[in-house]
């Protein structure tokens, strides 16, 4: 059995791999209403309060071996406090459990679940490219084989401003709608019988999301309805990410494309995506924040 820990900005979160099929438990981290994200010492809080209940859930006999999420990116610097709280659990754990601890970045987790989700773990073998849209990432990444960390991600285009998921917060606590706010954006937006024909902002093959807020509040305070409201900005941000991936595939060639992180799991960005394109999407219980990835980490590199 093979156990992962991931501590995000927006959920607690442990999962166990046999090496055929993962059980998450997870709980998303309380934000106030009204209120748009949570203080790092305030995540750190309740992670060190949910961790506990949560490995209760699952069945960790027979442990090989601990995969963590440790930083946010597999870059210099990248550093967040409420990767601490897994990190300490997961090193106790291996440590009286006499197992390896396998330390990984949240994308690459991210990366590896999507990947294990789509049943295209063949591919950590291969170049390809890989989205990862959420709360505070909007990146797309050439992925490539690494002896040492199983996969290299290389940023090769991103928002130059506003996050993806930034943008549907944002306007789901104008709204009114309890952050974090993806999931009822999405639902609000089925409602709208508007088609609308936006025109992405690009900028040497990276995107700029600042004006979809701006728009967004200036059709709320005309009157215009939440349902058309919600379903332009879900519009705009499945046309922005469908030109950086055309952009991508000319420059790169046809590519495999993986899409992981909770924005992906929007509808509207995956029939955009779907009906242009061929690619993969994690399902959403491994699109959205999950130590599954870190779990199938721990189990690749014990078995490299």
């Amino acid at each position: 059995m093979f156990l992962g820990f991931d501590t995000s900005n927006y959920t607690t979160s442990c999962a166990v791999f046999d090496g055929r099929e993962i059980r998450q438990a997870k709980k998303l981290l309380t934000v106030k209403a009204g209120e748009r994200g949570l203080r790092q010492s305030e995540a750190v809080f309740q992670h060190t309060v949910n961790l506990p209940p949560l490995l209760q859930q699952l069945d960790c006999s027979d442990l090989q071996a601990v995969g963590v999420s440790t930083r946010p990116r597999s870059v210099e610097g990248s550093y967040m406090p409420c990767f601490l709280v897994g990190e300490g659990v997961a090193d106790a754990v291996a440590h009286t459990n006499g197992v390896p601890l396998y330390r990984t970045s949240h994308q690459n987790g991210h990366i590896l679940a999507a990947l294990y989700s789509a049943d295209r773990l063949d591919l950590i073998h291969e170049k390809h490219l890989a989205f990862h849209l959420s709360g505070g990432t909007t990146e797309a990444l050439l992925v490539t084989p690494d002896r040492d960390e199983l996969i290299k991600a290389q940023l090769v285009s991103s928002s130059l401003d506003l996050k993806a998921g930034q943008a549907i917060d944002r306007t789901g606590v104008m709204l009114g709608l309890p952050f974090p706010c993806g999931k009822e954006l999405d639902r609000l937006s089925k409602n709208s019988t508007r088609e609308f024909r936006v025109k992405p902002t690009m900028i040497d093959g990276n995107c700029s999301l600042s004006g979809v807020e701006n728009k967004a509040q200036q059709m709320l305070s005309k009157g215009e309805c939440r349902e058309d409201i919600a379903k332009f900005v879900l519009t705009y941000i499945a046309e922005t990410v469908s030109a950086m991936l055309q952009t991508l595939l000319q420059e790169h060639g046809d590519l495999p494309v993986i899409f992981s992180g909770g924005v992906s799991s929007n509808s509207l960005l995956r029939e955009t995506i779907n009906s242009r394109f061929q690619a993969y999407f994690a399902a959403p219980e491994f699109s959205l924040d999950n130590a599954a990835g870190c779990a199938v980490y721990a189990y690749l590199k014990e078995n490299q």
